[in-house]
């Protein structure tokens, strides 16, 4: 970076702080759009109403900024589980885990989930997208109308490749720089066993059976570069866009049937802002069904269970929970290799059984230990490296609960994880295909030896894939998109039965996309955009 472009940078930086703190400290009365959290998507639908100036925007995060070295440092993701930008869920006891309660973290930070991940950019398989439109009944959601919208979205750094990849976009997407030498190894062990390998893992590969390939990645001159500052950060000088952290959304205000504003608690006060136009839900998975709950919107038992009046019977809203679960394999160095990047720099998608015609097993290799809490107990090397790799296509869905009519109090989250038979069969595979991939010829220059699982079969296999299971934190599903009894939003992300409120979040896919969840997220936030300033004749 010249000293020109650091000063622009710098005067933009105290005028735009400038610009919020008048903003936030003069909030209006009204709005007319209000957007909850500046998540994946709700960082994406924020910036492009405020596109037009007569359109005035608020923002809500209940996390403070994201301008801290955890978050800008790629290689300290790890430094943001179970801190202040953790929401820090827990889910209840899952007796298909031999009883294990696994931690759900989630961001609450300006970037939500992209300020904490791993960066990783993986926009999902042909085969998600055209589910979704199915789901929907509207082609506008279909993996031809996505990959334009990918392509308009990317400032690409790899080899130019017009026919998937954009190079003026917002999104500065790149290639994982100088991978070690044990990603490399990852991808020789995959040709190895016949896995066909990508010069990237987004484009052709994930138009058939999968393959491998070095990571894409959200950084920028070597720091994160979230959604929040490839979308919102460069418009914080606006005078249309106001953007209000530390603040709890606490419900959707209604009137009849129509949404009309929120509760918020900001500085430890309620306050209600009103919105002339629409409430953007993008709270994530796990904070999205619980808003429209404790606003009466869900099922009516449940809402009645917990004290809640109901406004309107939507029984899908906290059904239908999915995540990506890993069972973390792992062996140690000859020699020791420092982590690069962020220390996940390839990743393969392939099959369980041949017959399948797209992937529904993920791994993302990371390059130090992650066990479970249970397989630590095995033995962790001090220099070591992990298949992280799991179920791209789960099976098994679980539910969020409201465990009473307070807003404060978690909910109750019954991931179900392993619950169905089918999962567990792709989970010893999967077990299997590390196991393949880890001990081939390729690594050997720099495995001293298998840790665990080691050669497993039968209740052993069992007992192992249940101990190691871990997720992804790809928490998916929650407020699904379709046309069934249990869809809660319609194609345009409307929330069935309420007028001028949308859901635009992770938690509307009907079902979990195949690799990292963020890409999807920015898409779902650009298409929601779309649909708004169309309704609205922007």
């Amino acid at each position: 970076m010249t000293s020109a472009t650091h000063q622009d940078d710098a005067e933009f930086h105290a005028r735009a702080a400038a610009n919020q703190s008048r903003l936030t400290a003069a909030l209006k009365p009204t709005y007319d759009f209000i957007v909850c959290g500046a998540g994946a998507s709700g960082s994406v639908v924020a910036a492009r109403l405020a596109e037009n100036p007569d359109v005035q925007v608020l923002l809500v995060e209940a996390g403070g900024s994201d301008a801290v070295e955890a978050v800008l440092d790629p290689a300290q993701w790890p430094a943001n589980l179970g801190s202040e930008r953790d929401w820090g869920f827990a889910a209840e006891p899952n007796p298909h885990l031999n009883g294990r309660a696994l931690s759900m973290s989630m961001g609450k930070v300006l970037g939500g989930g992209s300020s904490v991940n791993v960066m990783l950019w993986a926009r999902g398989h042909r085969n998600d997208w055209d589910y979704f439109a199915s789901e929907a009944g509207d082609s506008g959601w279909g993996y031809d109308t996505v990959l334009d919208l990918y392509r308009r979205i990317e400032n690409w750094q790899g080899a130019p490749d017009p026919q998937y990849r954009g190079d003026s976009g917002p999104v500065w997407v790149q290639p994982s720089a100088d991978a070690s030498p044990v990603a490399h190894a990852m991808l020789d062990a995959a040709a190895e066993l016949g896995i066909p390998t990508f010069d990237s893992p987004n484009g052709r590969m994930m138009e058939g059976p999968g393959g491998a390939a070095i990571t894409d990645v959200l950084v920028r001159d070597g720091r994160r570069n979230s959604l929040f500052r490839a979308y919102v950060r460069p418009v914080l000088d606006r005078p249309n866009l106001t953007v209000l952290t530390d603040t709890l959304v606490r419900r959707v205000v209604l009137d009849g049937n129509r949404a009309t504003g929120v509760e918020i608690i900001h500085g430890g006060e309620p306050k209600t802002i009103k919105a002339t136009g629409e409430v953007i839900v993008s709270l994530g998975a796990i904070q999205t069904p619980k808003l429209l709950m404790h606003s009466g919107i869900g099922d009516r038992e449940e809402l009645e269970r917990a004290g809640i009046p109901v406004v309107h019977h939507l029984p899908g809203v906290g059904q239908n929970f999915q995540d990506h679960v890993s069972f973390g394999c792992t062996w140690e160095y000859k020699d020791p290799i420092a982590p690069r990047n962020g220390g996940s720099e390839a990743t393969l998608y392939w099959k369980s059984r041949p017959d399948l015609d797209a992937p529904d097993l993920l791994f993302c290799q990371v390059e130090f230990p992650v066990p479970s809490e249970r397989t630590a107990a095995l033995g962790v090397p001090e220099h070591g490296w992990t298949m992280f790799a799991g179920l791209a296509q789960p099976k098994s869905r679980g539910r969020l609960r409201l465990r009473d009519a307070n807003p404060l109090s978690p909910l109750r989250i019954d991931t179900n994880m392993l619950s169905d038979p089918e999962d567990v069969r792709a989970a010893a595979r999967c077990v299997e295909l590390c196991r393949e991939l880890g001990n081939s010829r390729a690594f050997s220059p720099f495995v001293k030896r298998e840790v665990m699982p080691g050669n497993l079969s039968g209740g052993a296999m069992s007992d192992y894939i249940r101990d190691a299971a871990v997720t992804y934190w790809h928490q998916t599903g929650t407020a699904k998109m379709g046309r069934d009894a249990l869809s809660v939003v319609d194609a345009s992300l409307k929330v069935y039965g309420i007028e001028g409120l949308r859901v635009a979040d992770g938690s509307i896919m009907p079902r979990v996309t195949t690799g990292n969840t963020q890409a999807p997220c920015a898409i779902i936030g650009e298409r929601a955009a779309e649909l708004i300033r169309l309704a609205h004749h922007l």
